[in-house]
């Protein structure tokens, strides 16, 4: 189905809008979102996407509405696989909690815009040429291989574009708030807030690698690949400081990712074998396969995610990673003093670091072993109660 040109226009301005509204009302002044203000907005934009593919299901019909979820289930379970790379990338520069929605705004903005470059040009090349089918299932098949490696998101190793960031890019050893170029010593140079958002668009540029070709194995209709990754990508922000720490208990989502890319990339071979014109592949001829529809992917993928996540949040495994992985993180947070400035959001933090100790202490012997360098956790624990004691000292003498 041909979408008019007022449709294109409409929904980007609409995007468009969305994206301003957010920055003005939401990150232009720096503060850390409650929990309630999260949970509102993040609500607000996945009813938003919902909304709009029931208007693509009421008027472009059944076919475009299940590409449409489809891609945009798809899209969404991706992103938030990303957020686990956001986390280590913003922990490694130590950006501090009040401006982390002014990089991730930026993240959101820059991967729309290169995911669209890759949007068009995976349709353009997709019109040209049938064998791109293949292309793309055989870039899903080793990302999903990719995904099942152990420790795919380790909190404590970072990222290649971090480091390549820190050793081309040197910048000022504090950040300046929100500042993109501060002066030290006379000399203007970067703030850490530049490298951040450099490691973020080129991890966003590696992310649509993946993206793209699999929304592509799901429709070739370039309006539902454009608005299925949009509205996936919306709301991201929010979702970030909602769920943050329970990342950690999703064990088994990339697990979850791998079996539905590699479904996907296995119906993107299966297409390109229907479609094949390449000559040392039967003649040339197309090959008589079976070919699954969306309403299938759809069914497969909802049903991975639902098995995934339930999985993950009963396992005990992934309760005892989360107390392991959240007391180091809030542990360092409350000793950076730079992290969060607000004295009741410290003191919130430091009370969740106390309960995660009391659950460790519960662990069975062989979830500590979850704990790596024990000493040096053990250490930062000490070092967070010290800080603590040190604040209410100071409280006191006021």
């Amino acid at each position: 189905m041909e979408v008019p040109l007022i449709v294109w226009i409409l929904t980007i301005a609409g995007i468009a809008a969305l994206l301003v509204f957010d920055f003005f009302f939401h990150v232009r002044k720096a503060h850390t979102p409650s929990l309630k203000e999260s949970a509102i907005w993040s609500a607000l934009y996945v009813g938003l996407a919902l909304a709009f593919g029931l208007g693509v299901w009421l008027f472009g019909g059944s076919k475009m509405g299940t590409e449409y979820f489809a891609g945009y289930v798809t899209e969404k379970a991706l992103s938030v696989d990303n957020l686990f790379v956001f986390l280590i990338i913003m922990a490694s520069f130590k950006v501090p909690r009040a401006d982390q929605q002014k990089v991730l705004l930026f993240g959101i903005v820059f991967s729309l815009l290169a995911r669209t470059g890759f949007i068009f040009l995976g349709a353009a090349l997709i019109n040209s040429f049938a064998w791109v089918f293949y292309i793309f299932g055989l870039i899903l098949l080793v990302t999903a291989g990719n995904l099942l490696k152990p420790d795919n998101h380790d909190e404590e190793t970072e990222t290649l574009t971090v480091r390549l960031a820190k050793k081309f890019l040197p910048a000022s050893e504090h950040f300046d708030g929100d500042k993109l170029f501060t002066v030290v010593d006379g000399k203007k140079v970067l703030t850490p807030m530049l490298l951040v958002m450099v490691a973020i668009g080129a991890t966003d540029i590696l992310f649509a690698l993946d993206s793209i070709p699999a929304i592509f194995g799901l429709t070739q209709n370039v309006f539902i690949v454009f608005t299925a990754t949009a509205f996936s990508l919306m709301g991201l922000r929010q979702l970030f400081f909602l769920i943050d720490e329970l990342l950690d208990r999703l064990i088994y989502l990339s697990y979850g990712l791998a079996a539905i890319l590699g479904f996907i990339g296995v119906k993107l071979i299966l297409h390109a074998l229907h479609e094949n014109n390449l000559p040392f592949i039967n003649d040339g001829q197309h090959v008589n396969v079976i070919e699954i529809s969306t309403g299938t992917s759809l069914s497969v993928i909802l049903g991975v995610l639902i098995v995934t996540i339930v999985g993950s949040l009963l396992s005990p495994k992934g309760k005892a990673k989360t107390m392991v992985s959240g007391a180091r993180r809030h542990a360092t947070t409350y000793v950076d003093l730079n992290y969060e400035t607000d004295i009741a959001e410290r003191e919130r933090i430091f009370q969740k670091l106390v309960h995660e100790e009391q659950e460790l202490k519960k662990l069975p012997e062989k979830y500590k072993r979850l704990i790596r360098n024990e000493t040096e956790f053990m250490n930062l624990i000490r070092q967070a109660h010290a800080e603590h004691d040190q604040a209410l000292e100071r409280a006191g003498e006021k």
